[in-house]
C-alpha cells in the first residue's frame, strides 16, 4: 500500500553503536545486483530485507532460516522458464507471509508476472480473519451521512489527482459539533494548490467552522476506509486544534546495514500551527479495520489528548511511517528483478510503550461494522461518536 511519502517526525540521531547480528554473511547492495539466475535474484532480495527492514527485533520470522530453506529452492529454478518464474512468485509469497510490517508489498518487473497481484501479506491475513468485512461504501460518506446526520449547509467535494480520487465531506451536527471526513491524506497539498478543487473547498469550510463556531461541543474526524497518505497532514490538521506541542510516541530508524543497527528512540509529536484554536471539547477519531498508516498515526495522536477519543474498530496495523530511503538507512528498495519492496522506513512506538505494528490500534469505544444498519441508512459508529459528545 503505497501511501506515506513525506515525513515530519523529528529524529535525533546520536549514531551510537547498536547491536548487530550477522549469522549469514552480507552479500552486496541489492541495487547493484545483475541477476543472471534465480539464486542471485533471491540473494539480492534477502540482503535488501536483512539491511533495510526495520522490524527485525519484533518480527517472529527467522530470517536466517529463510535463507537456509529458500536459497536451495530458488537455485533450482530457471529464470527463463515461465513455470519456474511463477513457482518463484509462490516462494516469495510463502517466505514473506509472516512479516509483521503491514505496509509490506512486493512487486516484480518480470513480464510473466504482469498479471499477478503484488504480494501483500497483511491484506491476505485481513481477508482470512474471522471478522473481515469490506470497506464502507464511499457513498455512505458522500450521500448518507450529509443527508441523515448533518445540518443544512454541509459541504462535500472531490478532486482527481493523477490516478487517485480524493473525497471530502464536512458539516455541523446540532450546529455545534464539527464533522470532517476525507478519503486520504493529501490535505495540505490540495489546500495549497493555486487551482480550486472540491476537497479544498471542504477543507476551507471545516477550518472556517473550527475558527468561528463560538461554543464547539465536539469534533469528529472520520478516517474510516482511509488508506493513509502524507505525513505533513498531521501538523496541518491536528496542529489547528492544539495549543501546545503534543507528544504521542517515539520513532526509530535503521542507522547501519546490520540487521539490528537501530537509532535511539526519538519523540514523535504534533506542533501547533499559526492561528490554532486550542480545543478542549471532545475530539473523536472514527476509524475502522480499513484505516491504514497515516489514519492510524493521526488516531494515536488524537487519542493522546486529554479530550481525545477513538470510536470504531481496531485499525489495520500499518503504523510505521514511510519516506524515501535517502532520508534513512532503511525502508523500501528495488533490485534489477524486483520492482519494489515497499516497507516502512521507521518503527513507531505509542506513548504507552507498545508497538501496534501488525496488530492495529484498539478503540476505547468499540463499535463493530454492521452491514444491516448501513443498508437501512444508519451509521452506528457515527451515532456512537455523536452520543459520546452529547
Amino acid at each position: 500500500m503505497r501511501h506515506l511519502h513525506k515525513y515530519i517526525f523529528a529524529l535525533i540521531l546520536l549514531f551510537m553503536a547498536a547491536s548487530c547480528r550477522k549469522d549469514i554473511p552480507q552479500i552486496n547492495d541489492p541495487g547493484n545486483y545483475i541477476s543472471g539466475n534465480f539464486g542471485e535474484v533471491f540473494d539480492s532480495y534477502w540482503t535488501g530485507m536483512n539491511n533495510n527492514y526495520v522490524f527485525w527485533d519484533i518480527d517472529t520470522v527467522n530470517w536466517d532460516q529463510v535463507y537456509k530453506t529458500y536459497k536451495p529452492l530458488f537455485a533450482k529454478l530457471n529464470l527463463y522458464d515461465s513455470n519456474d518464474v511463477r513457482k518463484g512468485y509462490t516462494y516469495f509469497k510463502q517466505l514473506s507471509a509472516g512479516l509483521v510490517d503491514s505496509h509490506y508489498d512486493l512487486s516484480f518487473k518480470d513480464s510473466w508476472l504482469k498479471d499477478s497481484f503484488s504480494i501483500n501479506p497483511a491484506y491476505q491475513r485481513k481477508v482470512a480473519s474471522p471478522d473481515y468485512h469490506n470497506p464502507i461504501d464511499i457513498f455512505n460518506f458522500y450521500d448518507t451521512i450529509p443527508h441523515h446526520y448533518l445540518d443544512p449547509g454541509w459541504k462535500r467535494g472531490f478532486t482527481n489527482d493523477v490516478d487517485k480520487q480524493y473525497v471530502a465531506v464536512s458539516g455541523t451536527i446540532k450546529q455545534s459539533t464539527l464533522y470532517f471526513f476525507f478519503s486520504a491524506f493529501n490535505l495540505k497539498n490540495l489546500f495549497n494548490t493555486d487551482t480550486a478543487n472540491g476537497v479544498k473547498r471542504v477543507e476551507q469550510y471545516f477550518f472556517d467552522k473550527l475558527k468561528n463556531t463560538p461554543n464547539i461541543t465536539g469534533i469528529i474526524i472520520d478516517v474510516r476506509g482511509n488508506g493513509g497518505g502524507s505525513l505533513a497532514d498531521l501538523n496541518f490538521l491536528i496542529g489547528q486544534m492544539i495549543g501546545k506541542q503534543l507528544d504521542f510516541g517515539y520513532t526509530r530508524s535503521k542507522q547501519g546495514n546490520g540487521r539490528l543497527d537501530y537509532s535511539p528512540w526519538a519523540p514523535a509529536f504534533v506542533t501547533p500551527q499559526p492561528g490554532a484554536r486550542n480545543i478542549t471539547a471532545p475530539i473523536i477519531m472514527l476509524a475502522d479495520a480499513w484505516s491504514v498508516s497515516m489514519s492510524e498515526i493521526t488516531t494515536m495522536a488524537v487519542k493522546s489528548l486529554p479530550n481525545g477519543h477513538f470510536v470504531g474498530e481496531r485499525t489495520w496495523g500499518a503504523n510505521g511511517p514511510l519516506t524515501d530511503n535517502k532520508n534513512y538507512n532503511g525502508g523500501q528498495f528495488s533490485t534489477d528483478y524486483i520492482n519494489l519492496v515497499y516497507t516502512s522506513s521507521l518503527m513507531l512506538k505509542y506513548r504507552d510503550g507498545k508497538i501496534y505494528e501488525g496488530i492495529g490500534f484498539p478503540p476505547d469505544i468499540e463499535v463493530k461494522y454492521n452491514q444491516a444498519a448501513f443498508d437501512a441508512g444508519r451509521d452506528l459508529q457515527l451515532e456512537a461518536a455523536i452520543g459520546l459528545i452529547r
